[in-house]
């Protein structure tokens, strides 16, 4: 975890502050100014939340908080120039430690470039305070520079919204406070995701004296003074089912004799109540790469290519599920919404921990909304310990032959193929040690090929919007809140577009390994219809270009390694963990042959399921 350049604290602490358990509170009192009397306040009511990791995108109007957040100290920071990377970053950090971050920007476009990172935060569920600073209400509308309409200007993807007026004696300061809890609630409740609260701040925006401020109804605090609680403190609660509702559906359960569990996205320490009640009912599992468990368990129930499995129509209708339960997010395989597709309708039954609906195939018989751990410890005590049955045990066969047929393959052959890839990347050597993965390509290619290790603590994506935009400010964010080493899958483009986040890298003390697939353009759209169509594919989807990234290894001053080869990949893999910093390792690859050795194996996999 870093911490952003402090300002000197020569007039932060004073005889007013106090001590309790090691932690010390900034004086009200000695506030310069009314700005930064509420700055003080704002920062002190989240760091007294919980949340004390502030994302700080350098301005001017923003001065009053960003000042707050220096002279706190509780408050970690970390300071980039890049809005856009700078929220990516944040919810990448959100997303591995399980902790509430704060952004904080100045006025203007310095807030719209958060926007793509509230959308994936808003789309995973993740809890982020976004501060941004704003002009009074006097510059609204005006024409004044930096000046936009910042109200709700994330609209539905925002979990609440606030407009604080500008800092005056007639407001009271509880309010402030409680504003503040109601906005960590909100984005920590039981539909988590990004809250805004929008600070017009008039000038001055620096701890300057100002003649004639004295902050007198800080007195009206003095409960809240004494002690280093929030002003509000909000308990939350679990959404639990009624014996009826779990009966009814343990019911549906009982009645499916060849059901298949479905994993997604999990919260971290669901995984080991899922494959209980999957022991329980004797089903196999189909566990997406982001689920904790598709990687890194040897669980017998686990189908780790079911991805593969159903490449072959004969199999597909030889174990035809009677019935589906679905726990946590989306899968990322394109197949498994294929396969339920064409043996729809069936009982589909989901278990979610929000309301929005997930049901692109409109095929949902049963919807459950409460935690995942939950759901599978209450609904045991009403299902019968079933025994072994040949369709799971069918499928964890066929499975191992494709798990075999993969490890033949690598060994046949010294080409860094994609499953040669997956397969070398997923033997991580060092324990403990996290792995994201970017969307396109690198995701899919994890999903379909990588093999199982236990050595792999999480796996990170941004499969909220699935975009490729911010997957490198990301990854770094999601090394930062682990604190342990971690590997990130890119491909050239996302890396491209994302190429000033190296930046944020400076600091970063764990192992942290960049693989870059250079197949120069966008690898998927290969496999897509479009590529049918010469005349436009190359310049208009493929997105082609000539570029190496040697360059700006060395001008973030990263190490660098460009590799075309098994051996050669592994051995610079292997080098990159056993340090601490950033290495980029390029995978010099060819696109076309590629896509032909992705077709080719998953032809040899068909037949190898034939027999």
């Amino acid at each position: 975890m870093r911490n952003g350049r402090k300002l000197k604290r020569k007039s932060a602490f004073s005889s007013e502050s106090f001590h309790r358990k090691g932690k010390y509170m900034v004086s009200f009192s000695k506030a310069k100014n009314i700005n930064h009397l509420w700055g003080r306040l704002i920062i002190e009511e989240l760091t007294r939340c919980g949340v004390e990791y502030f994302c700080i995108a350098p301005g001017s109007r923003s001065g009053p908080l960003v000042v707050a957040v220096a002279e706190n100290k509780r408050a970690k920071s970390c300071i980039h120039f890049d809005e856009r990377g700078l929220a990516y970053y944040a919810l990448g950090y959100v997303a591995s430690s399980g902790k509430t971050a704060c952004l904080i920007a100045t006025s203007g476009t310095a807030v719209a470039n958060f926007y793509p990172a509230i959308i994936e935060a808003s789309k995973k569920k993740l809890p982020l305070i976004i501060l941004t600073a704003d002009r009074p209400p006097e510059l609204r509308n005006t024409g004044a520079n930096q000046t936009i309409d910042q109200v709700k200007i994330f609209g539905d993807y925002a979990r609440f919204f606030f407009d604080m007026p500008c800092p005056s004696k007639e407001m009271p300061l509880e309010a402030v406070l409680t504003t503040i809890d109601q906005a960590v609630y909100r984005a920590r409740a039981n539909y988590p995701g990004p809250v805004h609260i929008n600070c017009m701040f008039r000038e001055p925006l620096t701890p300057i004296k100002e003649k004639g401020f004295t902050p007198g109804n800080v007195k009206s605090l003095s409960h809240w003074l004494k002690n280093s609680l929030p002003f509000t403190r909000y308990k939350p609660y679990e959404k639990r089912l009624s014996l009826k509702e779990l009966k009814n559906v343990a019911q549906e359960l009982s009645a499916m004799k060849r059901g298949i569990i479905a994993v997604g996205k999990l919260k971290s320490g669901e995984e080991k109540s899922v494959l209980a009640l999957a022991r329980t009912l004797q089903w196999p599992v189909f566990a997406d790469i982001t689920s904790g468990l598709r990687l890194k368990s040897k669980d017998a129930s686990i189908i780790h290519y079911f991805d593969q499995l159903l490449l072959e129509p004969a199999l597909v209708t030889r174990y035809r599920p009677d019935g589906v339960l679905h726990l946590g997010g989306r899968l990322t395989s394109s197949r498994w919404y294929e396969f339920i597709k064409k043996i729809t309708p069936l009982p589909y039954i989901t278990v979610l921990n929000h309301p929005l609906r997930n049901d692109p195939l409109h095929c949902l018989t049963t919807r459950v909304e409460c935690s995942v751990s939950y759901f599978c410890g209450a609904i045991k005590q009403f299902l019968k310990q079933r025994k072994r049955n040949d369709f799971t045990a069918r499928l964890q066969k066929a499975s191992e032959r494709v798990s075999q047929r993969l490890f033949a393959r690598v060994k046949e052959t010294t080409a860094l193929t994609p499953d040669a890839l997956a397969q070398a990347i997923s033997q991580i050597p060092f324990q403990e040690t996290g792995l994201f993965l970017a969307n396109s390509m690198p995701i899919r290619i994890m999903d379909m090929f990588a093999g199982v290790n236990k050595n792999l603590c999480c796996v990170g994506a941004n499969r909220g919007a699935s975009g490729i935009d911010g997957n490198l400010a990301s990854a770094i964010g999601f090394a930062d809140g682990l604190a342990k080493p971690v590997v990130a899958l890119l491909g050239d483009l996302a890396f491209l577009h994302d190429l000033n986040s190296l930046a944020l890298l400076k600091e970063l003390k764990t192992p942290f390994v960049i693989i870059v697939i250079n197949d120069r353009g966008g690898g998927i759209f290969s496999f897509l219809p479009i590529s049918g169509f010469p005349n436009v594919f190359e310049k208009y989807f493929a997105a082609a270009h000539t570029f190496s990234f040697e360059m700006a290894a060395k001008m973030f001053q990263i190490g660098y390694v460009k590799v075309k080869v098994v051996k050669e990949f592994t051995d610079a893999y292997r080098q990159a963990l056993g340090k601490n910093g950033a290495t980029i390792i390029e995978i010099e690859a060819n696109r076309e042959e590629n896509y032909k050795a992705i077709c080719s194996l998953q032809n040899t996999i068909r037949i190898c399921l034939k027999r």
